[in-house]
C-alpha cells in the first residue's frame, strides 16, 4: 500500500468520483491510498472465499457476501475501506443505491500479498475492528493460513491442516486447504 500525496482531504464523494484505472483506492482519515491490483494468486484465493461464504450464506439465507466493497467507517475526514471479501448480516443490510456502505461489515476478509507491510496491515486490521467489524480474516496465501481477529484482542490462527470455523458467519466450516486449492 503506498500513499499518494495530497494537498487536501479526500472525502468519499471525491473518491467515489475517481476515474477508473489500474489501481485499487482506500480512504483513510481523509488520506488517499493507491494500491496496486491484486495478482493470479489473490484473485484465485479471494474467489474460492467468495463463492464458499456466498454459497453457505444464501442456502441459509444468512445475509450477503461482497466483492471488494467500499465501506465508509467514518466522515469528516472520511475512512473508506475496501475489504478483499465481505459479509454482512441480514439484520444489518441496508439499501443504498448509490455511495460506499454506511458502516462496517460483520466479517472483512483480507487477502494478504507478497508486497503487504505487516504494520500497514495491522494499522488496517485495528480500524476494521475499531469501528464494529466483528470478525477480520488475514488470509496468507503463503503460509497457507487463515488468522481469525476479533474486537477482543482475540486472535486464532488456522493451518492448511484445520478446519475454519467463525461464529460471524453462523455454521460455516471449511477445511483451509480448501480456500487455497
Amino acid at each position: 500500500m503506498s500513499t499518494t500525496t495530497q494537498t487536501h482531504l479526500t472525502t468519499a464523494e471525491e473518491l467515489g468520483n475517481l476515474p477508473d484505472e489500474p489501481l485499487r483506492h482506500e480512504l483513510i482519515k481523509g488520506e488517499l491510498l493507491t494500491m496496486f491490483l491484486p495478482k493470479h494468486e489473490h484473485m484465485r484465493v479471494s474467489t474460492n472465499l467468495t463463492m464458499m461464504l456466498w454459497q453457505h450464506a444464501k442456502a441459509n439465507r444468512l445475509g450477503e457476501v461482497f466483492v471488494e466493497g467500499g465501506y465508509k467507517l467514518e466522515s469528516d475526514p472520511d475512512t473508506v475501506l475496501g475489504p478483499d471479501v465481505s459479509f454482512i448480516a441480514q439484520g444489518r443490510l441496508t439499501l443504498s443505491p448509490e455511495g460506499y456502505h454506511d458502516g462496517p461489515p460483520d466479517l472483512a476478509v483480507e487477502v494478504l500479498s507478497p508486497g503487504d507491510r505487516k504494520g500497514k496491515v495491522e494499522y488496517k486490521l485495528s480500524l476494521w475492528l475499531e469501528f464494529g467489524t466483528r470478525s477480520v480474516w488475514l488470509v496468507n496465501p503463503r503460509k497457507r493460513t487463515v488468522e481469525v481477529c476479533r474486537p477482543t484482542s482475540e486472535r486464532e490462527l488456522f493451518h492448511e491442516t484445520d478446519e475454519l470455523v467463525d461464529d460471524t458467519v453462523p455454521g460455516f466450516r471449511v477445511q483451509v486447504s480448501e480456500i487455497f486449492a
